[in-house]
């Protein structure tokens, strides 16, 4: 048989080749017991970039200027939201009967963006993908429901938007916990007839999306893609064979 493994000629070209392939810190050498100055550098503003995505806040003029409806958590500030994660999934009456008197009902898709992890992500990301998404569902005449904008906001937060508006299929565009590649990463979670009722894995998610990850334009396709199969099949999560 063939050995389809490739040969190097030397140690430094293998790799090279090997770090060509990730962002993560391999290969990186060191100097005695320690990282050298350059790594450990590059290793302290990567961490002050993620740093600085956990503690960021929305772009407000962005969120007004796609025409998202604001609301927003039981959480308080950004402190509380870091240390209190069961109230960012949750909203008060007077908020959710506010949702219900203020966006339309019974949608077959309702687009929701939250900032999550990283406001950084969103500020960074949502209103390109916003408009691939919004453009390609309504090009196959879904009925879209009335955007909305979810300050301290945790993945969970859909489940209680969707029970309110009746929506089909919910997603919530949300920024991901930051790591030390970069503090831009944005995630896509969807669900059929999303509701608190159902466990986690009723989720199907596209994660990753950001410039040096999934292309915005082809991480908007790829989740209307799955909203597709999501009305056809009445299904999401595990239960939903992609």
């Amino acid at each position: 048989m063939e050995n389809l493994l490739k040969v190097y000629d030397t140690k430094e070209e293998e790799l090279s080749e090997l770090k060509a392939l990730t962002p993560a810190r391999i290969c990186v050498g060191r100097a005695g017991s320690r990282l050298k100055t350059s790594t450990f550098l590059k290793f302290r503003a990567d961490h002050a970039v993620a740093m600085d995505a956990v503690w960021s806040n929305i772009d407000e003029k962005l969120i007004d200027t796609l025409n998202f409806l604001k609301v927003q958590t039981l959480v308080k500030d950004k402190e509380e939201y870091i240390t209190r994660p069961d109230l960012g999934r949750k909203f008060s009456e007077e908020t959710l009967d506010y949702i219900k008197n203020n966006c339309i009902n019974e949608p077959d898709v309702q687009i929701i963006a939250g900032d999550g992890l990283s406001a950084t992500a969103i500020n960074a990301n949502l209103r390109k993908i916003y408009f691939v998404i919004v453009e390609k569902l309504k090009s196959k005449g879904y009925k879209l429901g009335t955007p909305i904008f979810v300050k301290y906001s945790r993945v969970a937060t859909m489940d209680k938007i969707s029970e309110a508006l009746k929506a089909k299929v919910t997603i919530i565009l949300i920024g991901e916990r930051p790591g030390l590649a970069t503090g831009e990463s944005m995630s896509s979670y969807m669900a059929y007839e999303s509701s608190t009722e159902k466990p986690e894995s009723q989720r199907t998610v596209v994660s990753n999306i950001h410039k040096n990850g999934i292309p915005l334009v082809d991480a908007g396709k790829e989740i209307v893609r799955i909203i597709d199969i999501m009305m056809k099949e009445k299904k999401s999560g595990v239960k939903l064979k992609i």
